[in-house]
Order: C-alpha cells, then sequence, then structure tokens
C-alpha cells in the first residue's frame, strides 16, 4: 500500500476481528512486533507494519515531517477497514499518543513506555541532538548514530553502549541508524511530557511500564496517565523495556482494553 506522499509501505495482518496497529520504537521495523502479533491474532486482526525508511517501506519525502508519519498511519488505519486500536512501543507510543491527539480514527491507545524525560528524572538530552543526529547520518556514520542516540537520547553508559559494539545485535542496530532522526523528531527539545497535547486525546488510553524499567520511564508513563484524560496507569509486574521479547505478558491488558 501507498501512503499519501506515494510512498510505499509495508504491512502484515494477522488474524480476524477487530483491528489492532502495532507500532514499534527507535531500531525496530516490523519483525520486533511479529511475536505480539501472533499473540493478538486468535482475538484481533493484528497489523504489523514497517515504519517510513525502515524494513520493506520506501521514503519518498526530502525532508522528514511528522505528519508524513501520521499520513502513513492513517493509510495503514484505512487499510484495515477505517478504525483501530494502536498497541504502540517506547517510541511507537509517542506516535500512537500523537495520531490519538490528531483525531485520528483511533478507537483505543496503549502506550508502552513513552520515553518522555520528566522534569528531574534524568538528564535532558542537549540542545543541539537532532542537528548532531541528522548530521551523522547524512555522513553515512551509522555507528556514530547508534552511539549518540543509545547514550544521549536514551540515556545508556557510554561502556555500556560501546560493549554492545561486540554483540550480534550492533549490525541490526546499524543498519536502522539512518530513521533515528525520524524517532526524535516525535518530541518536543529535551523530551519533556507534552501534557498540553496529550489532554487533547479523548479514547480510552492505556499506559504502561514494566515493574522492572529504569525509573525515568515509569515516572513518565505515569505522568503522560495523568495528562491524557481518559488514561489508566499500569505497572506490567517483571516486566522492563525489552517487554517485546515476552508478548505474551502483554496479552491480558490488551484483552481488558480492546473488547
Amino acid at each position: 500500500m501507498r501512503s499519501a506522499d506515494g510512498t510505499s509501505i509495508a504491512l502484515e495482518v494477522a488474524g480476524n476481528g477487530r483491528p489492532v496497529v502495532l507500532i514499534g520504537g527507535a531500531f525496530n521495523d516490523r519483525t520486533t512486533t511479529t511475536g505480539l502479533a501472533q499473540v493478538l491474532a486468535p482475538y484481533y486482526q493484528a497489523v504489523t507494519y514497517d515504519r517510513r525508511g525502515r524494513g520493506d517501506s520506501g521514503d519518498e519525502s526530502v525532508d522528514y515531517s511528522v505528519d508524513r508519519e501520521i499520513e502513513d498511519l492513517q493509510a495503514v488505519i484505512d487499510h484495515v477497514g477505517g478504525a483501530a486500536s494502536l498497541v504502540g512501543h517506547s517510541s511507537g507510543a509517542v506516535l500512537a499518543l500523537e495520531a490519538a491527539s490528531r483525531r485520528l480514527p483511533v478507537e483505543n491507545v496503549a502506550a508502552y513506555e513513552p520515553p518522555f524525560i520528566p522534569e528531574g528524572s534524568r538528564p535532558r538530552p542537549a540542545p543541539d541532538v537532532a542537528e548532531r543526529l541528522a548530521r551523522l547520518v547524512k555522513a553515512g556514520d551509522r555507528d556514530g548514530a547508534v552511539m549518540l542516540f543509545q547514550t544521549e537520547v536514551i540515556g545508556l553508559p557510554f561502556e555500556l553502549v560501546d560493549g554492545m559494539r561486540q554483540s550480534d545485535m550492533w549490525g541490526f542496530l546499524a543498519r536502522l541508524a539512518h530513521s533515528l532522526p525520524y524517532d526524535y523528531a516525535l518530541f518536543e527539545p529535551g523530551c519533556p511530557v507534552p501534557a498540553g497535547r496529550l489532554a487533547g486525546i479523548q479514547v480510552p488510553t492505556l499506559v504502561i511500564a514494566g515493574s522492572n524499567t529504569f525509573p525515568w520511564l515509569m515516572t513518565a508513563a505515569e505522568e503522560v496517565a495523568r495528562a491524557v484524560p481518559s488514561a489508566r496507569y499500569l505497572s506490567l509486574e517483571g516486566q522492563d523495556h525489552g517487554v517485546l521479547h515476552q508478548p505474551a505478558t502483554l496479552l491480558k491488558c490488551l484483552k481488558e482494553l480492546v473488547r
């Protein structure tokens, strides 16, 4: 299928029933949500898609805009019937919340650990992070882009990220490095919780954080839940930011949300 600007968007559908669109975050393509789709498929029409510039999707825009990602998501929703629930992970949760705030035909939103940075919870990324990230991507320095995003945006220690270079996962991360500016563009500078925009969301919303996650992510989820009038907060016992590796743990709460 194609988005409004002609960009091809790759998607897969599993199961039948009410559509539930799964949205991955940074360093994710549709393969990382396949496990959750398989868990949901006996109950819903589970939809996975590659956000633009990732996996099998194209990217026809000269300059990225969040508007283009919203148009992509609208095209996905149109393709599966014109209305859908959204389940977003990490910055995918931020995109899901943004779509709901812009009044796309969204029935419910489940936002897992949207990585806003609440005031005082941890250091904020420097004001020039977006510019430096774009410069690294333009120069083809994928390793540098991954390092910058992991340390300054996500906040991981340099030594930990440097050690990741020796792991099997690094190649996967580097292959998606060109899309990192797209994820960061979803946030206001410094990644604060956008309480004003979130207050405009009018659909049932479930904001989830793992009980074992980073404290700042837990605080962010709690603040998002307070900002969205129709939201409730859930702490998922025993989980952290890597919940997509154990997708079955999300089934109960998603079935309670999407009825």
